[in-house]
């Protein structure tokens, strides 16, 4: 299962103009500072500020590098996305992330767990057919955060000088919008990476693979009707790929649920993804047999989901531009993702030492 269990995708363009405003109101007196505080050092830039983007200016930051992060969105976190609903916090991006003991981002998931920003939810998945739940998978841990797993990327940017709704138009070799740059990361989706580069750049092959999209369908009861479970993996239906119970993942049992849709569902709902709330809802109720329609619910698009196929390499980084995030490693996760900008931003850091 890729990243919805461990599904996301940003749905929209990234594009970088040169002030926009820091933090949406003063990006030209930051960047100018930013400039003249650090004139002898190494200018990187960062596109995107989900948790690879992150990692990968925490790791900089470690080296002595001061990188600039900038992203289209008006939040840092990316595909673990969170919204509000009625006072609230839901997950609307990755369900859940899984952490390989002894590493480094198991460490970091022990420290967020100790500090009270993660727990350990579950490790056993639902496994369901159309006709309903069937059994169960047991597997690794999965982690789910107190306060929706956006706040773990926010956690992780607390002390970075982060813009955000700030555009990129074109990214070249040393040169990102008409500005000199020694480095420049692109930690968003591949064909986001893609369409800020030339037609004609040796990356594109690299970054040309497919990516499949999903709508993330959040449904609310008046109260919790179904059976328990944590999370399900639903099989051999034309609208739902995953479902989490997002009441039990938070851990205050409101009556919750979060289904994502399969690709088919999803790219007959791309311009309008309110399309895909009533066929997401019906096969809910139908699989989970429950005797009366959710009281509200809205949609959100994820243009790329998930990659189709992983690079085998951690991350790209060649001629100062570098590609980073859950595409690159062995399986689309939240820990792959952490994991490339981690070690983009070491081999950034080590090529200026």
């Amino acid at each position: 299962m890729s990243w919805l269990g461990n599904v996301y995708g940003l749905g929209a363009k990234y594009c970088i103009e040169a002030s926009p405003g820091v933090r949406r109101g003063d990006a030209g007196r930051f960047h100018q500072v930013w400039q003249d505080e650090h004139v002898d050092a190494p200018r990187v830039l960062i596109v995107g500020s989900g948790i690879a983007g992150v990692a990968c200016a925490r790791a900089l930051r470690s080296a002595g590098i001061a990188p600039r992060v900038v992203d289209r969105g008006r939040q840092p976190g990316g595909r673990m996305a969170s919204r509000n609903l009625n006072g609230r916090t839901v997950d609307i991006g990755a369900a859940y992330f899984t952490a390989q003991p002894g590493t480094l981002f198991g460490a970091l998931v022990e420290d967020w767990v100790k500090r009270q920003l993660a727990r350990a939810w579950t490790d056993t998945i639902a496994v369901a057919q159309a006709e309903g739940i069937q059994g169960s998978s047991t597997g690794p841990v999965r982690y789910a955060a107190t306060a929706g797993l956006r706040a773990l990327v926010a956690d992780l940017a607390r002390d970075l000088d982060i813009e955000q709704e700030t555009t990129v138009e074109h990214v070249a070799p040393g040169i990102v919008d008409g500005q000199h740059y020694d480095a420049v990361v692109l930690a968003v989706p591949d064909p986001q990476a893609a369409r800020l580069l030339d037609a004609d750049s040796p990356l594109q092959t690299e970054l040309a693979a497919a990516w499949l999209p999903s709508i993330a369908v959040v449904l609310e009861w008046q109260s919790r009707q179904w059976v328990p479970f944590h999370a399900a993996f639903v099989n051999n239906t034309p609208e739902v790929l995953t479902l989490a119970d997002d009441g039990d993942r938070r851990g205050d049992d409101a009556a919750v649920l979060v289904a994502h849709t399969t690709e088919a569902l999803a790219r007959e709902h791309l311009d309008d993804p309110d399309g895909a709330i009533a066929p997401t809802s019906a096969a809910v109720q139908r699989l989970l047999k429950l005797p009366d329609a959710p009281t509200r619910a809205f949609a959100h698009r994820w243009s790329f989901a998930r990659p189709s196929t992983q690079h085998p390499e951690p991350f790209h980084w060649h001629d100062g531009i570098g590609v980073c995030g859950d595409a690159w490693g062995e399986r689309s996760s939240v820990g792959t993702a952490w994991s490339s900008g981690d070690a983009l931003g070491r081999a950034i850091a080590a090529s200026f030492a």
